[in-house]
């Protein structure tokens, strides 16, 4: 070896030795073990109406089981949100959660508490879902009309009950958000998840509740609910005749609840670029699209840069109405 070639082979040394010592490199191909896919929430709710069938379709392509895990703690997602940001940055647990992912530090912030987690500690990898919540109330409730519902809480302040996935919430925000736009007091329930608040709505323990189409579909279809208004800027193609709290007057009154797939921020670039990749194609595997279409809740796909966009977006506009909407119950 001539003394040209000696030096190119000492200078590439040190990139040999962090290539080496890179997270991506030492763990070997991605996945190695199974992957767990966290979602904040019980079951029954958007988190986890999105997170099922992605991960049977992410267990077939990346060739290892994704096990969804709902850790439902409380604090409207908070529980599981923090779990998953305390995660090795590997690839090996995912975040499926909510729009409301913004809005619980903010929360902790209002209330002069720990902050559990904060949104620079995740990288967005997609969007799955993203619908505008729908306003519900049992087929048993005397409100046919919003304006029925408005009028009954302005001759009882405070004595209509609503259930909510946990205090600050993508449900408690969107009702409260309501409720101050129409000049009314509600009586917020929080649940662990929307799952239950949804049973409760369902037994009449509550009376009123926020929620995606694709968890009411079914319910209003078989009779046992009924929907009143869409927080949307548009009406839905599941929902065709709802009309959204703008059409009916209220103009500061858009709300939408979206469910997206997260990692650490931490998560190095191959593993990220081959989620990436992965969730582009597990979004159109037929299985998967026809799920979300019979619950009315078609994909709302979006890759990592757009979503990463949206999320920033969303978040400001969320978080705003947090600081307006104040300290609430």
């Amino acid at each position: 070896m001539n003394r040209r070639e000696l030096l190119q082979a000492a200078a590439a040394l040190p990139l040999a030795r962090t290539a080496l010592s890179s997270p991506a490199f030492a763990q070997g191909p991605y996945p190695s073990r199974n992957v767990t896919m966290i979602v904040p929430f019980p079951p029954g709710g958007q988190a986890d109406l999105a997170a099922r069938p992605i991960a049977q379709a992410l267990e077939r392509i990346l060739g290892k089981p994704v096990i969804v895990d709902n850790r439902a703690g409380g604090g409207g997602g908070s529980v599981g949100n923090a779990a998953a940001a305390r995660a090795e940055p590997d690839g090996h647990t995912l975040l499926m959660t909510l729009s409301s992912l913004a809005v619980l530090p903010e929360a902790d912030r209002l209330f002069d508490r720990p902050v559990a987690y904060e949104v620079s500690q995740f990288a967005p990898i997609a969007r799955v879902l993203a619908d505008p919540t729908l306003l519900a109330v049992p087929a048993s409730a005397p409100w046919k009309t919003l304006q029925e519902f408005v009028d009954d809480a302005k001759k009882r302040p405070g004595q209509i009950p609503y259930g909510s996935s946990g205090p600050y919430g993508t449900l408690h925000v969107a009702m409260e958000m309501f409720a101050a736009s129409a000049g009314i007091k509600l009586l917020h329930v929080p649940f662990r998840g929307a799952g239950p608040a949804l049973t409760a709505l369902l037994s009449g323990t509550v009376q009123a509740m926020a929620s995606a189409p694709g968890t009411l579909k079914q319910q209003v279809d078989d009779g046992k609910m009924r929907v009143l208004a869409n927080w949307g800027a548009q009406r839905i193609k599941s929902f065709p005749d709802l009309p959204t709290f703008e059409e009916l007057g209220y103009k500061d009154v858009e709300f939408y609840i979206w469910a997206g797939l997260f990692a650490q921020s931490a998560l190095p670039a191959p593993i990220m670029t081959r989620l990436r990749e992965a969730m582009a194609e597990a979004v159109k595997a037929p299985e998967v699209v026809k799920t979300f279409e019979t619950a009315g809740s078609p994909v709302a796909y979006l890759d990592a840069p757009e979503f990463a966009k949206f999320v920033a977006e969303d978040s400001a506009r969320l978080v705003a109405a947090v600081k307006k909407i104040g300290k609430v119950g």
